[in-house]
């Protein structure tokens, strides 16, 4: 019998494919996500909100110009990344202490911009 073991990298590494929002007024992107979807080649996000859906739009970019851009801290230790969006979050009076938490997303082709990753908000049950 041939086996064919292949080494475990992961120690200590989060598998969450879900995005993440804190109450720090960060947008999180796990390891997973972030290798999963090649952010390490992004320096910026553009945040898009659609309010009768509750969702927000991300799109991934390296437009220097574009002012409305969010810079991505990137982990030095190769844990992900991650956009402070406290600016994002006030101008739509999204209280993250009643949002936060993981989120499932989807892609969507936005007409005009391109693909974005996009997720929808709920409220936190209060116990």
């Amino acid at each position: 019998m041939v086996y064919e073991f292949k080494k475990f990298e992961g120690k200590n590494i989060r598998q969450e494919k879900r995005l993440t929002l804190t109450r720090s007024n960060q947008i999180g992107f796990p390891t997973r996500f972030y290798t999963d979807n090649e952010i390490k080649k992004f320096k910026y996000v553009v945040l898009y909100w659609d309010s009768k859906n509750k969702a927000i739009g991300i799109y991934f970019t390296n437009d220097e110009k574009e002012e409305n851009k969010f810079s991505i801290i990137h982990s030095k230790e190769g844990y992900g990344g991650s956009v402070v969006v406290r600016s994002f979050l006030r101008a739509y009076s999204i209280d993250p202490e009643i949002y936060y938490g993981r989120y499932e997303w989807e892609k969507l082709n936005l007409e005009g911009i391109g693909e974005i990753f996009l997720f929808k908000l709920r409220e936190r049950i209060k116990n």
